[in-house]
């Protein structure tokens, strides 16, 4: 079985840092496209963050400059380095994942998420 296990949210001020992870495990043969959403109360989730297999980025235009995706493939671990944050980015952060497991199938797998509160 596949799974995503996120780590690295709290609460902090505006202004200040904070680093996730998402750790990959479980029968995977190779991993694709890893993402970071996010869902704020009464919101939609939506797209914060996206990373190819070969390291191409895109970011939603609120987070641009201030956000940064990395992953570690030999881990199968992504990143979200967030910087310069604002109460707005108060928000469940989901971590996602496309890839193929053991079995050879292609499967979107999804994070339980990490909790980020950005007090003013």
């Amino acid at each position: 079985q596949v799974q995503l296990v996120e780590s690295g949210g709290g609460l902090v001020q505006a202004g200040g840092s904070l680093r996730l992870s998402c750790v990959a495990s479980g029968r995977i043969y190779r991993t694709n496209d890893m993402s970071w959403y996010r869902q704020a109360p009464g919101k939609q989730r939506e797209l914060v963050a996206i990373i190819t297999s070969r390291a191409i980025t895109n970011y939603v235009d609120s987070v641009k400059g201030r956000f940064t995706i990395s992953r570690d493939n030999a881990k199968n671990t992504v990143y979200l380095q967030m910087n310069s944050l604002k109460p707005e980015d108060t928000a469940v952060y989901y971590c996602s994942a496309n890839l193929i497991d053991s079995a050879m199938f292609t499967r979107d797998v999804w994070g339980k998420g990490t909790q980020v509160t950005v007090s003013s």
